[in-house]
């Protein structure tokens, strides 16, 4: 399986282009410096980023790197712009949305926080194990559970790379015909578990640091170890091209 090349990458490049979306089932992924590292090692999870639906740009250093190897200007489009558009259009007309991830704490306080932001949506969710692989019977009971809703919007949240592999591998299983999105820690940002970082952070494409200094222990692999070696990857690619 050849790896994935920033210079080929089908990504989304502007915001505004969200409202473009074809309807029906569709799958969105999303796409930073870390799981690009992670890609160059993971050949399942290649697979599932490159023959989703939709990739969108949800990181400074893809954007930063599709400028530098194709001379293209591009717009960061993060996880969390993906939920607010798709949310608000699905409240104006009302609908079901599933939430498949994260804890059962999580998903409550979701649920709290959506009757107030999102009040013509009706949430329903299911937290599944936290372990690395679920059994085929897990599988089942997550399908179903969805199935079962036919939500007009899915949301999945299991990290990466588990969540996209998951996503793609059920994605026929799934009887659905609505948008689904693999966002990750928009989970815990909606829920406020999490704290995303200021505006101003985020304008200044600091988003990262922001989130190193305030989980300094479990990020610094991350985004110390993590960015450099995607410089690495970026900086081959511009010499092997």
């Amino acid at each position: 399986m050849s790896k994935i090349s920033i210079k080929t990458l089908p990504l989304l490049k502007q915001k505004s282009t969200l409202s473009s979306l074809p309807e029906g089932k569709l799958l969105i992924n999303t796409i930073n410096a870390h799981s690009y590292n992670v890609s160059q090692k993971d050949d399942e999870f290649t697979i599932a980023l490159l023959k989703g639906d939709v990739l969108i740009p949800d990181g400074t250093g893809i954007v930063k790197a599709a400028k530098f190897l194709r001379g293209e200007k591009i717009e960061r489009i993060a996880g969390w712009d993906l939920f607010q558009f798709e949310m608000d259009k699905l409240n104006k007309k009302g609908g079901k949305c599933f939430f498949l991830g994260s804890s059962e704490r999580t998903l409550l306080l979701i649920k709290e926080k959506a009757k107030e932001v999102y009040p013509n949506i009706l949430i329903e969710t299911y937290s599944p194990p936290y372990k690395t692989e679920f059994s085929e019977e897990e599988n089942k009971a997550m399908v179903n559970a969805v199935n079962t809703i036919n939500p007009d919007l899915l949301w999945i949240g299991m990290t990466a790379p588990k969540q996209e592999k998951w996503a793609y591998k059920h994605l026929n299983d799934l009887n659905i015909n609505c948008h689904i999105g693999t966002i990750g820690a928009v989970f815990d940002f909606f829920a406020g578990t999490i704290k995303r970082a200021p505006m101003w952070w985020q304008k200044n494409s600091l988003e990262w640091l922001y989130r190193l200094i305030k989980e300094p222990k479990r990020m610094w692999k991350r985004y110390i170890l993590g960015n450099t070696e995607f410089i690495i990857y970026v900086l081959r690619e511009r010499l092997h091209t």
